[in-house]
């Protein structure tokens, strides 16, 4: 459901070394290494044998890679299943094999199930993709600051434009015995929309839980019954379900961490989650292939109808005609990979748990993989599985380029906040003709210009910008595949009223600025904001968890709060906090790399000599902070910390340029 985010997508995009040995679930044999020798078809996959032994390659080198200890895979082509195999352990600890009716977390895979539900009630006429979605809500209603009414099309196709697309992503043991009912759930945790629905691409896990209410709310039956009856039993999925039951928990495959860990499986809240709480097996997914491949008809019965299914299959949100993003219920992530075909993309990973659906619909082609850690395996295998089937047959021209005039650059320069990640933040500036981009998620590029909306890094990852209602540049999306910013657009912070007592020449001054406008850290009262006033533990606390970003997801914010205050001897969030306590606060979240000539002069606290010793070597201090000749250098760690110091450790630990940015 985290599509692969989770702390901040870092601990997913760089991945353990470990090696784990697959084996074959269908007989316990090594997986082969075999290479396939047979000429390959542009046609795609044709032959079994073929495709299993392609398989049989991949997964023994794959998993090995990820450190992966079970996987499935399944490979549809003109409504005949090609392959449907497990590889590794289900389970390792009690040697149980993957095999085709091994359950998985499916994870985010769910919203394509949630996207052809609201498909069918649109067949029928109850739901119309177009109006008002509280028109489908029983009474619930969706605060909006836009204007603009809010529709099922733009909940499908991640445009809600809303504030705290992650406030339902809620993982936590606790939940595993519990039944908690969305309805009460969404009214407890309901964002606002803050951009107008269907102008920005935001990943979007609160939307696709509010589709699946309308759906509930609709059909006048709970989800999980609603996609029993209308999806499951007709495709003969009898192994899937919306519910961790006790039965579907003895059948489901073991999670494990990125290093083979063991992990125990988290339950959700609410229990039923149409984005991302459904379970499955191969062989159900295959039937769920077939009938996106016949264009929704399963052994004679129609689904969803061809019209509602070429939605589904059709990108209807673009950043740029090069760039597809979403259709109804799927996304095109790597567009790079795709080798030129129309290839539909849906991932999901939980806790444990990862899985990926590919449909090629013009080559009535799909394959589906889960596997049961949490890692991009999944991109390995699809981009394999591509260049095997689906290889370039034409090979892309070079990119020309234009400069840009500094005069022109100045619609695009500022800083840019992630819309759904808010800890991932961009400078655009200019230089030379072209603009400069520093962001600290993959440091530094030279932004060329294609054309006025289009530019193109060093890498040729491209940059696409978009402008708003008003005819401003207001956005842009990256799709660096070494960054997180695919997964959101990005929009510009816009400059606030400066305070009135924080002086123009106060050294503090930008820092101060950065964190109003990023809505960290604001005036203390009216349009004051206090510099020398004092914090409080609890006040600062709450401060650093919006600096860092991660607190609109709230099974991290809840971890982030306990390891905030790790190894403090003494929290007390009424009481006045010390510089030297709100460093190993900021180094609890930012795991900044010690130096090695770090020298502390004056008083500190062995329990906090570490982290401060880290964020100076950081260079992560406050302007009155000095480096002494000798390179000693006095933090003042047990002076209480003023308002205008903490602006300057926060924006300096957490702001763009937190790599920090290399040239």
């Amino acid at each position: 459901m985290r599509k692969a985010i989770r702390n901040t997508s870092l601990a997913v995009l760089l991945l353990s070394a470990s090696i784990v040995t697959a084996c074959t679930a269908a007989d316990g044999a090594a997986a082969s290494d075999q290479k396939s020798t047979e000429k390959v078809s542009l046609e795609g996959p044709k032959d079994s044998k073929e495709v299993e032994a392609f398989a049989n390659s991949v997964f023994a080198d794959s998993m090995k890679k990820f450190n992966t200890v079970g996987s499935n895979f399944v490979v549809v082509k003109e409504g005949k299943v090609l392959v449907s195999k497990g590889y590794g352990y289900a389970d390792r600890e009690k040697k149980i094999p993957v095999d085709k009716d091994t359950v998985f977390q499916i994870g985010s895979v769910t919203k394509s199930f949630t996207a052809l539900a609201a498909m069918q009630l649109v067949d029928q006429g109850k739901i119309d993709l177009k109006h008002d979605i509280q028109e489908y809500l029983g009474g619930m209603k969706v605060p909006n600051k836009t204007g603009k009414p809010l529709t099922m099309y733009d909940l499908l196709t991640y445009t809600s434009g809303v504030d705290l697309p992650d406030i339902v992503t809620d993982f936590s043991v606790e939940y595993l015995n519990k039944d908690i009912p969305m309805k009460g759930y969404l009214n407890k945790n309901m964002p606002t929309v803050v951009r107008p629905p269907g102008e920005a691409y935001t990943y979007d896990n609160f939307g696709y839980m509010l589709a699946g209410y309308a759906v509930e709310n609709v059909s006048g039956m709970p989800y999980s019954q609603y996609m029993e009856k209308n999806v499951f039993k007709p495709l003969g999925m009898n192994k899937t379900s919306v519910r961790l039951t006790p039965e579907v928990l003895s059948h489901m495959a073991a999670h494990y961490g990125p290093s083979g860990e063991l992990q125990p499986a988290m339950g959700f809240a609410p229990s039923e989650k149409p984005e991302g709480s459904m379970t499955s097996t191969g062989e159900d997914m295959a039937k769920y292939l077939i009938m996106h491949l016949n264009k929704g008809e399963f052994e004679g019965k129609e689904i969803v109808s061809k019209k509602s299914i070429d939605l589904m299959h059709t990108y209807q949100f673009y950043a740029d005609p090069t760039i597809p993003i979403t259709t109804v219920g799927f996304e095109g992530y790597y567009s790079n990979v795709m080798n030129g075909q129309h290839v539909i993309l849906k991932g999901g990973n939980v806790p444990g748990h990862s899985s990926l659906i590919a449909i090629l619909p013009e080559k009535n082609t799909a394959f589906y993989l889960s596997y049961n850690n949490d890692s991009m395996m999944s991109l390995d295998v699809y981009e394999a599985f591509m260049n095997h089937y689906f290889p370039k047959t034409v090979k892309a021209q070079p990119s020309t380029y234009s400069k840009i005039s500094k005069q022109a650059a100045q619609a695009y320069i500022g800083l840019y906040k992630n819309t759904r990640l808010y800890g991932v933040r961009t400078k655009i500036s200019y230089a030379d003709g072209n603009l400069l981009m520093e962001t600290g998620t993959t440091g530094k590029h030279t932004l060329k210009m294609v054309h006025p909306l289009l530019f193109e890094d060093e890498a040729g990852n491209k940059m696409a910008f978009k402008k708003d209602k008003s005819g401003d540049i207001t956005y842009f999306y990256y799709t660096n595949p070494k960054g997180v910013d695919f997964v959101a657009y990005a929009q510009k912070v816009k400059m606030k009223p400066a305070f009135s007592d924080v002086p123009n020449d106060s050294v503090y001054k930008s820092y101060i600025d950065n964190l109003n406008r990023l809505d960290i850290m604001g005036a203390k009262s009216g349009n004051r904001f206090d510099p020398k006033g004092k914090m409080t533990q609890g006040e600062f606390a709450d401060v650093l968890l919006r600096a860092h970003g991660m607190h609109t997801f709230p099974d991290e914010f809840r971890e982030n709060k306990k390891r905030m205050i790790a190894g403090i001897p003494s929290y007390q969030p009424k009481s006045l906090i010390t510089r030297q306590m709100a460093a190993v606060m900021i180094q609890n979240l930012k795991h900044a790399a010690p130096g090695t000539n770090v020298k502390l002069s004056g008083k500190t606290d062995l329990w906090a000599v570490d982290a401060i010793a880290a964020l100076v070597s950081q260079g992560i201090v406050d302007p009155d902070t000095k480096i002494n000749p000798n390179q000693t250098v006095d933090f003042r760690s047990t002076q209480t910390l003023s308002r205008q110091e903490a602006s300057a450790l926060l924006d300096k630990a957490f702001g763009y340029y937190t790599l920090p940015i290399k040239p």
